[in-house]
């Protein structure tokens, strides 16, 4: 994986597009804990079901259909963007959010098939374990300049 450096979203020509399924708590949950820690403001957010979500998976021939994928889009707004998807996705943002979260980068040791196999467990199972909500949740007000709607790709 190669560093891509972050750019936050306030004035900045890139940043990183985080992807999630908007319905899905851990992926929630997820997408809480890398706003809590991105002090750099990076990373923006779109949920799956959203029209920005769905155009951006298009746009990397990737199914649409597909929700149980956490992607991620390095530099989304700039001719270098990065696509990366499940376990990739996942240490990207680790890294993208620096120390101690950096520090299990230490998965890459494994290799990608296993990483992802693990990943594509708990994606399978996440609504029955974690739950799931009615609808897509609304961002908190400090973080809704984070989330991307339909007209700000």
């Amino acid at each position: 994986m190669t560093r891509v450096p972050a750019q936050g979203p306030s004035g900045h020509q890139a940043g990183h597009l985080v992807l999630y399924d908007g319905v899905c708590r851990l992926c929630n949950r997820s997408v809480q804990f890398v706003l809590e820690r991105d002090r750099h403001a990076a990373f923006q957010f779109a949920s799956l079901q959203s029209a920005t979500g769905q155009a951006m998976v298009a746009r990397y021939r990737r199914s649409t259909e597909d929700l149980t994928t956490f992607y991620v889009v390095a530099n989304f707004r700039t001719s270098s963007a990065r696509f990366y998807a499940k376990s990739d996705a996942a240490l990207f943002v680790l890294h993208e959010l620096g120390w101690p979260w950096k520090g299990l980068l230490i998965a890459r040791m494994c290799p990608r098939a296993i990483r992802d196999l693990a990943y594509d467990v708990i994606a399978r199972t996440r609504y029955r374990v974690f739950g799931r909500y009615d609808q897509c949740v609304m961002p908190r007000p400090e973080f809704r300049d984070r989330f991307i709607d339909e007209g700000r790709v």
